[in-house]
């Protein structure tokens, strides 16, 4: 589905986000940019060491905050690393929406016209999907209309469930 923002668009795809090819996908990270499991095991795994080693450069982010590297060996030519919520550390929501609207400011500042996002958190840190894509969806579009570069976000998303969950929410918007 392709949601129409002035002369941007919100796309919602279901698959692996690794596969993307966009300016930047969003990494689901933790706050020290270690490449474990997850969204951030198989950008280790297809995007090669290169992005580990930045990421340990880095040094690490706060939750909420996100940083950018090398797209390494992806089709993506950056990986944005947004550390979301763990479930139960408290302000979660707030700190969700750090992660996006961060992630999109270091686009912005990185001169970059597309980026893909995951859906934050909702893996092993436990986020409702719900939340996750009301949150994310509303500051997507919040920021979209005010002046970007960006002119395209896509929500690559791995299963039907958070599919169908991202696009309930979208077409209420």
């Amino acid at each position: 589905m392709i949601y129409k923002l002035k002369n941007r668009e919100i796309e919602l795809v279901k698959g692996d986000i690794t596969e993307m090819d966009c300016d930047a996908i969003v990494n689901a990270a933790n706050s020290q940019l270690i490449l474990g499991g997850g969204v951030a095991g198989a950008i280790r795994q297809k995007g090669g060491p290169k992005i580990q080693e930045e990421c340990y450069q880095i040094g690490g982010t706060f939750v909420g905050g996100a940083v950018i590297t090398t797209g390494g060996d992806l089709k993506a030519r950056h990986v944005i690393h947004a550390v979301g919520p763990r479930m139960g550390e408290g302000d979660e929501d707030n700190k969700l929406k750090n992660a996006t609207l961060n992630s999109l400011k270091v686009a912005d500042e990185n001169k970059l016209k597309s980026i893909c996002f995951p859906a934050i958190s909702t893996g092993i840190f436990g986020f409702p999907l719900n939340r996750c894509a009301e949150i994310m969806i509303s500051e997507t579009i919040s920021y979209l209309e005010m002046d970007t570069r960006i002119e395209r976000v896509l929500f690559c998303l791995y299963d039907q469930q958070a599919y169908e969950t991202f696009l309930e929410i979208l077409k209420d918007k």
